[in-house]
């Protein structure tokens, strides 16, 4: 095949690829069925943003893989080793500016590419086997560099806590700061503080959460919200189920670049800045909002009762259940297993989210003082901690009801907040916070929250009485420095079917599993709710969980310094001396014939080899021992008589041994 055929063949399937992935775009995509649409998103990767932003990510790599692949193997096989390796490191780069390669999977890439490169060389100059050993110990040479040095400084380090940039530290920032401002994904923390500032002012019509965005892709260390946000022109679709209006005016007591409101958001009215609109339906600012910038908005508020949700059923849009069910490769079975267990006398998705909402705020505490588990974290939460904050719970529960198909996505904004006024309500950074919602057939998204609102409100009560004593700025302004108002019981004007988004969840305790509060062997680990270990453990020695690239390194590691020692002569010297030392038994002739090999070996060591020509006795007049002697008796008679006993060679094996270990002098 021509090269200029096989490039024709691989644009052929980038176009086929594009048509492809374009023709599986969910609604609202449809106007962008063109082959620019695959070829933006792609461009679009070489920005920075991540494959997981891409809607049907699944489907672009299987269209973008085919052309990249087919052209490696060609070249490659066209013995074309430096351009094969060309397309599949352009390949892998793309994936490195994009932040989506980890780095074993960069490390694995290059060292992959140098040896194809080593290799292809020897075999196109015939070069004999033995020279791979100098390409095994380069490759191998690179790994164990790449662990000790840093080619690339680290983008925020593990102490800072980043909000943006999900990390494995131990966190350092805020709840609002890694919720709220974290843009289009999420990286969980570990521990974590309150911001007892003042955010904005909402005068709304009734109480609800002020729901900032949602985010669909769970990696199993944080979230990722695909799509892309469009400006917003007239108004947006109302909830498909029964609601009413909800309206809202919020005016910004500080700088903004979010713009909370009530879910479902239909109109913005009044505002100065551009509004955008997020795939997942929640509102943007086109810029920033200014202290004393105000915006109303218009929501209409899904009003469907318990009973509605519970006979709402399980017959979900094909683009939801493929979106919002969605669960990592590395997701362990055993989440699923137990929210089976959970949920075994549920009968419903909402009675399933109702006993999840409800396990996981009765077994695990809420602190903001954790270290960040390095696996996936919604199986560390329920087998591994035994406590955390709203965005480890929220995570928790959408993993689990995901993994009993029902659909689910996690949702940040902020909770109703200290209530100054009728209809009026002062948000602070430390009322951020992250909930669920749930999809229900022909009604909508419908929010839950497990996180236990008593100590997560006991917290924030304590920050603002500690940032108060200390005179730390902007906690309060005019409407909460003296706040006498005390707050009437009324009905919510949030979507969930609770009576407020501060109460307990309604008792569901019948339709939990008999075993739900106490599961044998599945207890978390330390003290609280589950006492005990993590499953699994065993109570022994931790093996930390390696990827295939890692494992695959750590091969190729092997498989080099294995090639080094060979080249440098190492393995050898190591087989003679194991040889020389150790001498299993076979038949008496044969025993005593070695015996005497090791006695020459150990002579040769000494600077008098054995001449060719040479006879044994010439041999043994230079060896100063009369064990030589001996052994050297043994051998002619089994040399040349071909007669020895089993006890003359447990004598000869026993004077060789004797002799390695001494090692005689020789003339």
């Amino acid at each position: 095949l021509p090269l200029a055929t096989a490039l024709v063949v691989a644009v052929a399937m980038v176009g086929g690829g594009g048509y492809v992935y374009v023709r599986t775009l969910p609604f609202g995509y449809g106007v962008l069925l063109e082959q620019a649409t695959f070829v933006r998103d792609t461009i679009a990767l070489l920005t920075g943003l991540s494959v997981l932003r891409i809607v049907n990510a699944g489907v672009w790599a299987q269209a973008a893989a085919p052309a990249p692949v087919f052209l490696t193997w060609y070249l490659a096989l066209r013995r074309r080793y430096v351009a094969a390796v060309g397309v599949a490191g352009a390949t892998l780069g793309l994936f490195v500016l994009t932040g989506d390669a980890a780095p074993p999977t960069v490390l694995f890439g290059v060292v992959g590419a140098a040896a194809a490169v080593g290799f292809g060389d020897l075999a196109s100059r015939g070069a004999a086997p033995g020279a791979a050993d100098a390409v095994a110990v380069v490759v191998a040479g690179m790994i164990a560099l790449s662990l000790t040095l840093s080619v690339i400084p680290a983008v925020g380090g593990s102490g800072g806590g980043s909000p943006v940039l999900p990390g494995e530290g131990s966190g350092g920032g805020t709840v609002e700061a890694s919720l709220i401002n974290a843009g289009d994904d999420i990286g969980i923390l570990g521990s974590i503080e309150l911001s007892p500032e003042v955010r904005f002012t909402v005068t709304s019509d009734a109480r609800s959460y002020w729901r900032v965005g949602a985010y669909d892709r769970y990696t199993g260390q944080g979230w990722v919200r695909t799509g892309s946000d469009r400006p917003l022109d007239g108004s947006l679709p109302r909830p498909v189920g029964r609601s009413r209006p909800v309206v809202q005016t919020y005016e910004a007591e500080g700088g903004l670049t979010i713009m909370p409101a009530a879910w479902k958001p239909r109109e913005v009215r009044s505002t100065d800045v551009g509004v955008r609109v997020t795939a997942e339906g929640g509102l943007q600012p086109d810029g920033s909002l200014s202290q004393g910038d105000r915006y109303t908005v218009e929501s209409q508020v899904v009003a469907a009762s318990p009973d509605e949700l519970r006979d709402a059923g399980t017959d979900y849009p094909d683009g939801v259940v493929e979106r919002y069910t969605q669960l990592p490769a590395n997701q362990p079975e055993r989440v699923a297993e137990r929210t089976s267990r959970i949920t075994a006398n549920a009968e419903n998705p909402y009675d399933i989210a109702r006993v999840v909402e409800q396990w996981l705020e009765n077994n695990r505490e809420y602190s903001l003082d954790v270290d960040r588990p390095s696996g996936n974290i919604a199986d560390a939460f329920l087998f591994e901690m035994d406590a955390g904050y709203c965005t480890y719970y929220a995570t928790t529960m959408v993993s689990m009801l995901r993994t009993q198909g029902v659909p689910a996505r996690l949702v940040v904004g902020y909770t109703p907040g200290e209530q100054v006024a009728r209809d009026t309500w002062v948000a602070r950074g430390l009322d951020s916070h992250a909930w669920v919602e749930v999809y229900f057939p022909e009604v909508g998204w419908i929010r839950f929250d497990p996180t236990p609102a008593g100590p997560r409100q006991e917290a924030e009560r304590n920050r603002i009485d500690a940032a108060r004593g200390t005179g730390e700025g902007d906690v309060d302004i005019p409407e909460t420095t003296n706040n006498t108002f005390t707050p009437i019981a009324e009905a919510s004007g949030d979507e969930t079917p609770a009576t407020g988004p501060s109460d307990v969840t309604p008792n569901v305790g019948a339709r939990l599993s008999p075993d739900a509060e106490e599961l044998p062997g599945e207890e978390v680990a330390g003290g609280g709710p589950g006492t005990g270990t993590a499953a699994g453990t065993g109570g022994g020695i931790p093996v930390p969980d390696l990827t295939r690239e890692q494992m695959g390194l750590g091969l190729v590691v092997l498989v080099g310094a294995a090639a080094a020692a060979r080249r440098s002569g190492l393995t050898a010297r190591a087989y003679r001396e194991v040889w020389l030392r150790y001498q299993p038994r076979t038949e008496p002739k044969r025993d005593v014939e070695r015996a005497f090999k090791r006695l020459e070996h150990v002579a040769a060591q000494r600077g008098r080899p054995r001449r060719p020509g040479e006879t044994p006795r010439q041999f043994l007049e230079d060896v100063r021992d009369r064990r030589a002697d001996r052994l050297g008796e043994l051998y002619e008679r089994a040399r040349y008589a071909g007669e020895v006993t089993e006890a003359e060679a447990d004598e000869a094996v026993e004077l060789a041994d004797a002799l390695v270990s001494d090692r005689p002098g020789v003339k």
